[in-house]
């Protein structure tokens, strides 16, 4: 049973989205604000978080940048209706995904469950053995899919379940274009939408983190209005 945590200040939210997480399988905590979620993080990791962005005391932006010093689970941000600079911002600072208010339960839930297949997929060892698990060498990169594991000219790169199926989708097939409809294919199940703009911002992110072992990195190219490649270096 995954754990899921819920950090959320409006109560009806809170009372509502635990009851079908449940009802769904789901065992489910639930937090009012983001320093409260993170003290109890600190004593046990949840399998995933699903965060609010405007909130009391921490809000989910500090609570997403304190968590990805330490964890890559996946965390969903909740978002207001009109909050598109939000959901940028969050995407580049490590979110997986975004939803936003007011919601159906139902799109939460398959979010949810389609996040916890492709975590499970690329963090575990009962993945079989294919050309999407097999370990990738391309220059000063190397990938190892079961173990989830990234490295830079020797140093250890720490990704999202999305940062590294993106780079894994690029990688494989180095010199050759990726559209944005195919890393989404990649990256997400096929009920799952995002826009061009969700991509993107998981690219931006995947970058910096590169260049926090490496100034020089510049293997990922962007191709504007056709896609990315990646260029073995």
């Amino acid at each position: 049973m995954s754990r899921i945590a819920l950090v959320d200040d409006d109560r009806n939210i809170l009372t509502s989205v635990s009851m079908t997480l449940e009802a769904e399988g789901f065992e489910v905590e639930t937090y009012n604000d983001g320093q409260s979620a993170l003290d109890a993080f600190n004593r046990r990791m949840p399998d995933m978080a699903v965060l609010d962005i405007k909130m009391p005391r921490m809000d989910g932006m500090d609570l997403l940048q304190r968590l990805r010093q330490k964890t890559t689970m996946p965390v969903i941000f909740l978002t207001s209706k009109d909050d598109e600079i939000d959901e940028v911002l969050g995407l580049r600072m490590g979110a997986d995904d975004y939803v936003k208010k007011p919601f159906s339960q139902r799109l939460l839930v398959e979010r949810i469950r389609a996040l916890l297949r492709r975590q499970e997929a690329v963090s575990t060892g009962e993945v079989p053995v294919t050309e999407e698990s097999k370990i990738i060498e391309r220059g000063n990169l190397r990938m190892d899919p079961l173990r989830h594991s990234v490295m830079w000219k020797g140093k250890d790169v720490s990704l999202t379940v999305t940062e590294f199926l993106l780079l894994q989708a690029l990688a494989q097939r180095p010199g050759f274009v990726k559209s944005r409809d195919q890393l989404m294919d990649v990256a997400y199940d096929d009920q799952v939408y995002v826009d061009d703009r969700t991509i993107d911002s998981h690219i931006k992110r995947l970058r910096k983190k590169m260049r926090s072992v490496d100034e020089e990195f510049s293997a990922i190219e962007t191709l504007y209005g056709i896609g990315y490649r990646y260029n073995e270096e």
